[in-house]
């Protein structure tokens, strides 16, 4: 290491008197400021179990690094109460999320993003309870909401809000589920009711009307047989006043039972 002096005399006199080559002498004015660097390698010492086994060349070791006063050193995390006056704890979280689904739809889902996906149920408040790879713990407290509990760390935070955000997606869809199935419902209602609208005018009209084959109307007038498609309305009869009768009246409740919609402007 260098050595920095200031020295009121003669440099070349000083100079002289250390020969070593190792001395860097300076004479700076009064209030001159004079900058000196020290360069010193820091070394940690690994003890506790890290110790026990000596690393290859190369391998990471990973542990906690402590300071105390000049010294650096490097042990397990279980070890930290033993060689110092620190100790350390786990953090447990807790969050809870609506959700009135079924339980089962979001282990359904679980699984298609993850390999460890096992049911169980909570030994303190019975609940069913979905644990992903031992990391996060999914508990459906009530039927309008679940919970989730984790151990706080990188790894563990970062299943914790990849399901959340599974959970609100499905929560999302549920609505929308229940939208389609009730408009399906309704439309098969109305069909049919438009059906039995349309037989019974038909029967009005012509009097016998009965269900043939395919879904057609067999409609008897003095006789005379016409065969009615209600899908497309056509008519089959080998009288054809009968059959423009029928395919004009079958139009005409068409267009009153089933109306053209008006497009939006």
């Amino acid at each position: 290491m260098e050595k920095l002096m200031r020295w009121g005399g003669s440099n070349k006199n000083l100079s002289l008197s250390l020969p070593d080559g190792n001395t860097k002498i300076i004479s700076p004015k009064n209030c001159q400021s004079v900058e000196m660097y020290f360069n010193s390698k820091k070394m940690a010492k690994a003890i506790g179990r890290l110790a026990e086994k000596t690393p290859e060349v190369g391998e990471t070791v990973s542990g906690l690094l402590v300071k105390e006063g000049f010294t650096y050193q490097i042990m397990a995390p279980d070890d930290l109460h033993v060689f110092s006056q620190l100790s350390t704890a786990n953090v447990t979280q807790r969050i809870t999320i609506p959700y009135s689904g079924a339980f089962g739809v979001i282990k359904h889902r679980l699984k298609q993003i993850y390999e460890s996906v096992e049911s169980s149920t909570d030994e303190e408040s019975e609940v069913p309870t979905i644990r992903v790879h031992d990391r996060v713990a999914v508990k459906q407290e009530s039927e309008k909401h679940i919970s989730l509990h984790w151990t706080s760390d990188p790894v563990s935070d970062m299943v914790l809000d990849s399901i959340v955000a599974l959970v609100l997606n499905i929560s999302r869809e549920i609505p929308k589920v229940v939208v389609e199935s009730e408009a399906m419902k309704t439309e098969e209602e109305n069909g049919k009711k438009a059906e039995k609208v349309i037989h019974a005018l038909l029967v009005s009209l012509f009097g016998d009307v009965k269900f043939g084959e395919n879904g057609k109307l067999v409609i008897s007038v003095d006789g005379n047989v016409a065969h009615l498609d209600k899908q497309s309305g056509d008519v089959d009869s080998g009288n054809e006043g009968l059959k423009e009768r029928v395919r004009a009246a079958f139009q005409r409740i068409q267009s009153v039972v089933k109306p053209i919609p008006l497009s939006a402007s």
